[in-house]
């Protein structure tokens, strides 16, 4: 089961990230993501959060429309993007789709990518994605999609990312050692559809880029 969380980044172009939305089972808006949604024409499942970033329109449409809110303290020891997708995990769902997940405070950014290690633990696989990039987790052995050309960067995100190996990228690395702190893994060139990536130790950030 999928599902897709709107946060309340940035997003600029919707029409490139609708395609999340058509896959997906279950929509949860964290906060003011609903404005997100509502720019989308699309009605989300459940709003969750403490409603402080919403827009008096959005709070009355919501009202209007009488979508499922789940209603938290402003002073709280999680985000509302976390509540969201700690719902949706709940809800039986094991991937979700972050959208929104990066915007102007780098706090909130670098907490949604570290969310990623969070849910792994607990069996949930999450992607943030925007319109021409998506980012996610490799911990043993991945084959990602892509077209001739696309960038794909391998970032460790463990003090030691061991014997890494990659097929279908122009730089190849053949059971190596990535440490956290130098950028060798940046900026890789997909020579097909198709890029192999494992790893015997350790945890990779993955982010795939497409100038289309």
């Amino acid at each position: 089961m999928k599902a897709v969380v709107l946060a309340g980044g940035k997003i600029e172009n919707y029409d490139k990230v609708k395609k999340y939305l058509c896959e997906s089972s279950l929509i949860i808006c964290a906060d003011s993501g609903i404005e997100h949604a509502f720019n989308m024409g699309i009605i989300p499942d459940l709003l969750v959060g403490d409603m402080d970033s919403i827009s008096p329109e959005a709070a009355a449409k919501v009202q209007k429309l009488s979508i499922e809110k789940h209603t938290y303290p402003s002073e709280k020891d999680y985000t509302d993007t976390e509540l969201a997708i700690d719902i949706a995990l709940s809800k039986g769902v094991r991937e979700v789709i972050l959208l929104g997940g990066l915007g102007d405070r780098p706090d909130h950014s670098l907490a949604n990518i570290y969310l990623m290690v969070n849910f792994k633990r607990q069996g949930l696989e999450l992607k943030l994605a925007g319109e021409n990039w998506e980012m996610f987790l490799i911990d043993k052995v991945a084959e990602v999609s892509g077209k001739k050309g696309d960038i794909l960067s391998l970032i460790p995100i463990t003090s030691e990312a061991i014997g890494v190996e990659t097929e279908g990228l122009y730089y190849p690395l053949k059971g190596e050692t990535l440490l956290m702190g130098p950028a060798r893994g940046i900026s890789n060139v997909f020579l097909g559809n198709v890029a192999k990536i494992s790893i015997k130790q350790g945890l990779l950030l993955a982010v795939k880029w497409t100038q289309t």
